[in-house]
Formats: C-alpha cells, sequence, structure tokens
C-alpha cells in the first residue's frame, strides 16, 4: 500500500524529480519514461478498479472492523460480567466473614459458660472432697475417743479390779455374787 501511495506521488509530481532523473523530450511521448510511467499507473488503478480491489478491501477493513467491534462488544460483556461477580464474591466474603466473626463470638460464648460450669463443679468438688475429709477427720476423731475410752475403761476395770481385789475379802466377795445373782433373777422374772 505504501509503495502504491508512492507511485502514485511520483507520478503526480509531488515527489520533485532532480534534473538527471527527468526524461528528455515532449511529455506525451513513448520515448518519455515519465509518461509510461503515468500510463502504466493509470492502468494499474484501472486494474484494481475493474477487479473490485478497492470494493474488496473495503470490505475485508468493514469486515475487519465489525470483528474488532464485535469483540469489543463481548470484551465490554465479560468485563460487566467479571465486575458482577467481583462484587457477588466480595458480597460473599463480606457474609462470610460476618458469619465467621459469629461463630467466633458464639464460641467464645460457650466456652466462657463451659468454663463457669467447670469452675462451679470443681468448687462443688471441692466442697464434697472437703465434706467427706471433714467426715472422716470426724469419724477419725470418733474412732480415736472411743479407742481413748475403751482404753481407759479397760485400765479402769484392771485398776478397779486390782484395788478391789486387795480390799475385799473373801465373805464380801460371795455376799456380792448372792447380791448379782439375786439381781439378776429379779430382772429376768
Amino acid at each position: 500500500m505504501r509503495k502504491l501511495m508512492t507511485v502514485a506521488l511520483i507520478a503526480s509530481g509531488s515527489i520533485s524529480a532532480s534534473p538527471a532523473l527527468a526524461a528528455p523530450g515532449p511529455f506525451f511521448s513513448l520515448s518519455n519514461t515519465d509518461f509510461i510511467v503515468v500510463l502504466a499507473f493509470l492502468l494499474f488503478i484501472a486494474i484494481l478498479i475493474y477487479f473490485k480491489v478497492p470494493a474488496l478491501l473495503a470490505g475485508m477493513l468493514d469486515k475487519r472492523a465489525e470483528g474488532i467491534r464485535s469483540e469489543l462488544d463481548e470484551a465490554r460483556a465479560i468485563r460487566e460480567e467479571a465486575q458482577t461477580l467481583l462484587a457477588s464474591y466480595e458480597r460473599k466474603q463480606q457474609e462470610v466473614k460476618a458469619q465467621s466473626q459469629r461463630i467466633v463470638d458464639h464460641a467464645k460464648e460457650e466456652a466462657r459458660i463451659a468454663g463457669d460450669a467447670a469452675k462451679k463443679d470443681i468448687e462443688a468438688s471441692i466442697a464434697r472432697r472437703l465434706a467427706g475429709a471433714e467426715d472422716q477427720i470426724a469419724s477419725a476423731r470418733a474412732a480415736a475417743v472411743k479407742e481413748v475410752r475403751d482404753r481407759a475403761v479397760v485400765v479402769a476395770v484392771a485398776a478397779a479390779r486390782e484395788v478391789i481385789a486387795k480390799q475385799m475379802t473373801e465373805e464380801e466377795a460371795n455376799r456380792l455374787i448372792d447380791d448379782s445373782i439375786s439381781t439378776v433373777e429379779a430382772k429376768l422374772h
């Protein structure tokens, strides 16, 4: 295309020729190279017009322009769809973020409730253990007191036996035995 334009500019005389390139003689002569070039150029243009090359070029350019236009329209549609999807994903991201925050808050609340329940359970367990320990201490104290009393009774009985044995005579022993027998008879009947 550029070559064609160059030839057209040369033929029309827009590009000035130097004197060495100028053809000798009259312009409308077949021996004048400038005239031959102009004729060849016009013949070339006529052939192009005859074979409808400009219309074909224009059609190809129009077709290419239409293709570019449809690609641009498609690109706009894809862009709008992408923007819609982006907005949708951003909205979903916000929803997921809010939902995750609700889940975290709920988990914290459940953990606090579970912690309070565990604290109460521990306090109750400690209270039960303290009560059990106090019961064991009281039981051990009662057992120790009973053992001390039993031991004191045994010691007192043994001491009393010795004292009574040393002070008692045979007559008093027989009289105590008779009194005991009569008391038992009276209580059994």
